[in-house]
């Protein structure tokens, strides 16, 4: 199978998760292509079996760059299975409101973008507090304090589940398109 993934990250995260899933796909025998989207602008969807988009989730909205590719892409998009890996610290913790804002942030998407994705998939980010400027810092220490208690403010923490990631990716991948 050939697979398009295209990616936009602010931090980091995103483009590792993207990475994780295109080296197991690629273990797996399967084609693909990985890319930031906003070298993707001029790929055709069309020419991919499959299609897995990731993006994280800041201040309420994705990416402007993956805004854009849905939009522009939209029609190709709707024409085959794609995953949407939606990335936020949100998607780590087990707050039914978080969890219905993160669905709320994805209809807003949809709505902007005229594509609805075929599949959603919420996915815990990290929290990195060596790599933000003060004023992130500040931020994202008041939301990591709130959702996890007992987390160690001043150091980085990944929230991602490697495991559950590999296993929704690898039962997505053997539904028939």
């Amino acid at each position: 199978m050939k697979l398009l993934i295209a990616y936009a990250s602010t931090e980091g995260q995103t483009r590792k998760i993207a990475r994780f899933v295109a080296d197991r796909l690629v273990d797996a025998g399967h084609s693909v292509e990985l890319l930031p989207v906003s070298a993707a602008q001029d790929i055709d969807p069309a020419h991919f079996d499959r299609v897995i988009l990731a993006a994280s989730v800041h201040v309420g909205h994705y990416q402007s760059e993956m805004s854009e590719f849905a939009a522009t892409q939209a029609r190709a998009l709707l024409a085959r299975p794609v995953l949407f890996l939606s990335v936020s610290l949100a998607a780590a913790g087990h707050d039914a409101e978080d969890w219905r804002a993160l669905d709320g942030i994805v209809k807003d998407f949809a709505d902007a973008t005229g594509w609805q994705p075929g599949q959603v998939a919420q996915v815990a980010g990290a929290y990195k507090p060596s790599e933000y400027d003060i004023f992130r810092r500040f931020v994202m220490r008041r939301i990591v304090a709130a959702k996890d208690p007992d987390a160690d403010l001043d150091v980085d923490h990944e929230y991602t589940d490697w495991d559950a990631l590999g296993a929704l990716v690898d039962e997505w991948t053997s539904k028939a398109a």
